[in-house]
């Protein structure tokens, strides 16, 4: 049931990745011919939002190849290396974006950008809109810190464009009022939004780091996830529960005690309603590994005698 759920969410991801792609390079060509800077680093913000949806993409693949070989490091290793040469490429984009909006502004600005790259800015506005709404309904698929910094990286996108259009605007607006200060607005918004960029790329070497390193759950958490196990008919006690969270999606591993006359059977269809429980509750969880013992009627807190033949089905 996890792997289909993170399939779909993958497949979903191809889209947006494309989408951007395509906008990245309509934009920058038109932010070319019409002479704009803004657009033209509203062009390279585009891009980079690309190779995070890209990032993502991939993190969703390695993580779901990763519970079914259970090596997560080893076979996201091709993904994450790819991931982290996105990243540096960003950071001097953002870096050499920032330098060429800088000398600009240091030589001076002697014309506004066309008309046409406003009436570009406002479509690539609206085409962004709608691809945020899109990954909203796909991230209903996604692990859910996945969909929250997914969705949450694609709406600075949307501000960058906000950015480009009044500085070019503005520039445009100086064209027909014989101001030339205003010019200075287009490259500004280009530093700006160079800066954006930086930070994007910034934000993914974090999310690199932050995907890479497997953590425990807090004890609260933990707690919730036994209190859930014991409400399953036929588990008696749980004796261990660890939940670690890789990247975006959660593995736990859980030993339960059942009764230890009935059949292995009877144990396997608790250990497989323990597992559906869990991830049909908390949609986070990718994999349940579940471990099944025999009670031991020595437990501290169970008063039952050992030697006796019959064991109830479910002790409580």
């Amino acid at each position: 049931m996890s792997n289909e759920r993170l399939q779909k969410a993958h497949y979903g991801e191809w889209p947006s990745f494309v989408s951007h792609i395509a906008l990245a390079l309509i934009t920058g060509v038109l932010g070319y011919i019409s002479g704009s800077k803004a657009l033209i680093a509203d062009a390279v913000h585009t891009a980079s939002e690309a190779a995070g949806s890209f990032s993502l993409s991939r993190g969703l693949h390695s993580g779901n190849a990763a519970v079914e070989k259970e090596s997560a490091n080893k076979q996201g290793k091709p993904e994450k290396v790819t991931a982290i040469i996105v990243s540096v490429m960003l950071l001097l984009v953002g870096l050499e974006l920032a330098l060429s909006s800088a000398k600009v502004l240091y030589y001076g600005v002697e014309s506004s950008p066309g008309t046409m790259a406003l009436i570009v800015i406002a479509a690539s506005i609206v085409v962004k809109e709608a691809m945020i709404q899109y990954n909203n309904r796909f991230g209903r698929l996604r692990p859910t810190g996945s969909k929250a910094s997914h969705v949450s990286g694609l709406r600075p996108d949307v501000y960058s464009s906000l950015v480009a259009f009044a500085g070019a605007g503005g520039a445009i607006l100086g064209h027909y009022l014989g101001n030339k200060y205003l010019y200075y607005l287009d490259p500004i918004a280009s530093l700006i939004i160079a800066g954006m960029v930086f930070k994007t790329g910034y934000r993914l070497v974090l999310d690199i780091m932050d995907s890479t390193s497997e953590r425990v759950l807090h004890e609260e958490d933990a707690a919730e996830l036994i209190g859930t196990v014991q409400t399953v008919k036929g588990v008696i006690a749980v004796d261990d529960l660890r939940a670690k969270e890789h990247g975006h999606y959660v593995i736990v591993d859980v030993k339960i005690c059942v009764n230890p006359r009935i059949t292995v059977f009877e144990g396997h269809d608790i250990a497989k309603r323990v597992k559906y429980l869990l991830m049909k509750r908390f949609i986070h969880i990718s994999e349940v590994n579940i471990h099944v013992n025999p009670y031991d009627p020595g437990y501290p807190y169970k008063n039952i005698d050992a030697d006796q033949e019959q064991f109830p089905s479910v002790v409580h």
